[in-house]
């Protein structure tokens, strides 16, 4: 496991019966989870007096039951900043478990000895994109919607790297990397978090079960010549960690070569001393 546990404004207080209740600065929320299927005692009074608890409804989607709420928030991650809003299908913009990642990230730009571009998909509200930036990259942050991109720049900004050297893309990613491709643009690293499931701007669907290995194949084509690494993240119940090395190692090692290493990532949960498994993640690395 990869386990976020560095963290001061956010903490996963408890889980229970399908919800989490977490604390996210001084905002109290709880949120639905299909891993918590255990049925543990409720103790913390923040369960009852939380700000909000995302409910879900029989006929798909949900909303949220508000009590005193503001419309978003900063918290704060080491020397990083996010805005969060609570948004529409129980997400806030964030993912508390990528802290894991980010710190990662941070230390192989840092630690690389050279200058380093980094190539960020599906890039959503830019959490990792503002720690590469912070750790001295070059990043390109890509994602096909624009309300997201406006908040990764939000983010930016609340972080103080907005102008820093990043190109903000609001563009379909596989259409995207086939033209840096043909522009013979590189990159040193990249980093990806498709959806399980999702359609693109012109209808197109996309499964992350069918559409991984040729769009992983595909961004073969944008890694320089001395690539860093690339780091993939899988929130698909039921997909392997194991898949996603095995994925980047036949893509990727034959011709650049480097190794993988997957891990399930892990948020502490105080009330219990356990970890809650929040998704996979794979980081490839060549140097």
């Amino acid at each position: 496991m990869w386990i976020a546990d560095r963290w001061e404004d956010y903490e996963l207080i408890d889980c229970s019966r399908g919800e989490k209740l977490e604390r996210w600065g001084e905002v109290y929320l709880v949120r639905p989870d299909p891993q918590v299927i255990w049925d543990t005692p409720r103790r913390n009074r923040h369960w009852e007096s939380r700000n909000a608890r995302y409910i879900r409804s029989e006929s798909g989607g949900g909303n949220w039951e508000k009590g005193k709420l503001p419309e978003s928030w900063d918290i704060h991650y080491r020397e990083l900043t996010f805005r969060v809003k609570p948004m529409n299908f129980k997400h806030t913009g964030l993912f508390p478990e990528q802290a894991a990642n980010w710190d990662w990230a941070m230390n192989q730009i840092r630690n690389a000895g050279r200058p380093i571009r980094v190539l960020n998909l599906f890039a959503y509200t830019g959490a990792a994109t503002v720690a590469c930036l912070k750790a001295g990259a070059e990043v390109c942050h890509v994602d096909a919607a624009k309300g997201m991109v406006a908040w990764a720049k939000e983010n930016a900004a609340a972080s103080g790297v907005a102008e820093k050297p990043v190109r903000w893309i609001v563009d379909d990613c596989a259409k995207f990397v086939e033209r840096e491709i043909r522009r013979e643009k590189t990159y040193d690293a990249i980093i990806m978090d498709p959806p399980s499931y999702g359609r693109g701007p012109g209808g197109e669907i996309w499964k992350l079960e069918q559409n991984l290995w040729p769009f992983v194949s595909l961004c073969a084509g944008v890694l320089s010549e001395h690539p860093l690494f690339v780091l993939i993240n899988s929130y698909t119940t039921g997909l392997s960690p194991s898949v996603l090395s095995y994925v980047t190692e036949s893509v990727f090692a034959g011709r650049f070569g480097g190794s993988a290493e997957s891990r399930e990532l892990c948020l502490p949960v105080t009330e219990s001393g356990l970890y809650l498994p929040c998704g996979a993640s794979c980081r490839h690395v060549f140097a």
